[in-house]
């Protein structure tokens, strides 16, 4: 039996700006065919008093528009501040939290709550350990292969998500590469990742794209789209797709996802269509779900 597909919109990763991140996620609340809506800053706690007070606004107006709301923690705390904030996040009781670090899984343990795709879920045991402390719903890591996937869908004690769309989050560094780049220390940053509205684009020697800095962060330099994917993930018991935030038309995006989903389009449409929204230097890939190199880009397997 198929399971039924709902979408879930990941948090901003990138620096925006708070009023265009307070309106993208007006015109998500508004507009958007998604489930559930991820809210916070995972990547840099600096930024987070920026967005902070259009905070309460975006929540209120996602949950008057019928989404569930989910504030997603940061997912490396490094210094006392960050830790307070934590504390604060797993503190409030209106909505679920997403732990995207152990500390926050053991400030969460015994409450109902998300683990995300930056905490290291690889195995059936890991997954029960954490369901059996309140994780209902967790987001896999984007590397797990088919196989994997599959194994931890059996039986699953809680909702399983994995990342549909956007560029996938590889790894998290104490160091800034954004400001680094720039000749920039991180305590004296100004904020350049905000000049990088999808991430600054990290090339090999040979001038082919290979990863994305976006602050702290590494990305994928390709696009994941799992869109030709759904049927296989929903078949094995995952039925939640989590579209990461890009510089791109997200409402568009979901859009063609929930398409696909419900068979009003069919996949080679899909990545088509979603070829048409997102920048031509962003290149697609899945190779992560067929378990090949994360930056190839495979035909679904028969």
């Amino acid at each position: 039996m198929t399971i039924e597909a709902k979408l879930t919109l990941g948090p901003v990763l990138f620096h925006w700006g708070a009023e265009a991140w307070r309106d993208f996620y007006f015109r998500i609340a508004d507009e958007a065919d998604v489930d559930t809506v991820h809210v916070g800053e995972v990547v840099c706690w600096k930024r987070a008093p920026i967005y902070a007070k259009h905070l309460e606004a975006v929540c209120e107006r996602l949950s008057h528009a019928g989404k569930e709301v989910v504030l997603s923690s940061l997912a490396l705390v490094m210094n006392d501040a960050e830790t307070d904030g934590l504390r604060a996040l797993a503190g409030q009781d209106r909505y679920w939290v997403e732990a995207n670090d152990m500390a926050a899984c053991a400030l969460l343990s015994g409450r109902d709550h998300v683990v995300g795709p930056y905490v290291n879920v690889y195995n059936e045991g890991t997954l029960a350990a954490l369901a059996a402390r309140g994780a209902r719903r967790v987001c896999l890591p984007p590397e797990l292969p088919r196989e994997t996937l599959a194994a931890l869908a059996k039986d699953a004690p809680a909702e399983l998500e994995v990342q549909a769309f956007g560029r996938f989050p590889l790894a998290l560094s104490a160091r800034c590469y954004a400001a680094r780049a720039r000749g920039l220390a991180k305590d004296a940053c100004k904020f350049v990742c905000g000049e990088d509205g999808d991430g600054l684009p990290v090339e090999t020697l040979d001038g082919e794209l290979f990863l994305a800095v976006n602050g702290t962060q590494t990305l994928s330099g390709a696009c994941g789209s799992l869109i030709a994917e759904l049927a296989a993930l929903r078949a094995m018991g995952i039925g939640r797709f989590r579209l990461s935030p890009q510089k791109v038309d997200m409402v568009a995006v979901a859009a063609v996802f929930r398409a696909v989903a419900e068979g009003r389009m069919d996949a080679a449409e899909g990545d088509e269509t979603l070829a048409d929204l997102v920048p031509a230097e962003m290149p697609f890939a899945n190779g992560f779900f067929h378990g090949a190199e994360g930056a190839a880009f495979l035909a679904e397997a028969e």
